[in-house]
């Protein structure tokens, strides 16, 4: 019976906790999910709503594998491309994307829509988690700040506090980079610490392309990251 104890004890303080992590495939959720994994047991959310960028789902799965994530679920959610109508750039072809930040690009609450599935399933899975990749130098959008996040977070749990109270539902915390201070090129160096070469292959490029367009607003940040972290930038551009 002491060795059951013992072995039990164990067990519980090695078993990681649960997190849902929001996973485009792109620099940012992949790096996210390299600086956490170590920590934590992670199931990843890939969203298709439309958005021009459809590499993001293949290259969302070739990252699920490489990082192992525990399970990775895509979740088609397209018919919110009627909703968006002409409101933006990334479901609406028929606006140019611009190549430095406009408002053109800011999808309406898409980061609520997801955090809202995202958390969802981890109530139903008992994770304690939820992360998205934003980051600092996202402050240009008002769905990243850490501000919205956190009054997000509190409606949330809010909206199961019942169950919570009852043990049935673990309470969550919505997470991201931006509110634990970290920047692109922080997350970079994090994701190309332990990835090496296969984090060019991350997708961050707004256009229906097959490589990167290079002069996307999405781009441009993607290649003043890898700048900044002093990491040579062997993604391929279409324009450099």
């Amino acid at each position: 019976m002491l060795n059951q104890a013992i072995y039990l004890a164990k067990k519980k303080t090695t078993e990681l906790k649960k997190a849902i992590l929001v996973f485009s495939g792109g620099l940012d959720s992949v790096c996210t999910a390299a600086y956490l994994q170590p920590k934590y047991e992670l199931y990843g959310i890939t969203f298709s709503y439309g958005q021009r960028a459809n590499q993001e789902i293949r290259m969302a799965k070739h990252f699920a594998k490489i990082l192992n994530l525990k399970e990775h679920k895509i979740v088609n959610i397209q018919f919110m491309k009627k909703l968006y109508a002409k409101t933006n750039a990334l479901t609406y072809s028929k606006i140019d994307i611009p190549k430095k930040f406009d408002y053109s690009i800011v999808v309406p609450i898409r980061n609520a829509v997801f955090l809202s599935i995202a958390s969802a399933w981890a109530f139903a899975k008992g994770a304690t988690l939820v992360i998205y990749g934003a980051h600092s130098g996202d402050k240009q959008y008002p769905d990243c700040r850490p501000e919205f996040s956190r009054k997000i977070e509190k409606a949330f749990n809010s909206g199961e506090i019942d169950g919570i109270r009852l043990g049935l539902r673990k309470k969550i915390t919505i997470w991201s980079p931006y509110r634990g201070g970290f920047s692109k090129s922080d997350l970079l160096k994090i994701g190309y610490k332990r990835l090496g070469a296969k984090i060019f292959d991350t997708w961050s490029c707004y256009s229906n392309t097959k490589i990167h367009c290079g002069k996307c607003e999405s781009c441009n940040n993607r290649k003043i990251a890898f700048s900044k972290a002093r990491i040579t930038d062997k993604t391929v551009y279409k324009f450099c």
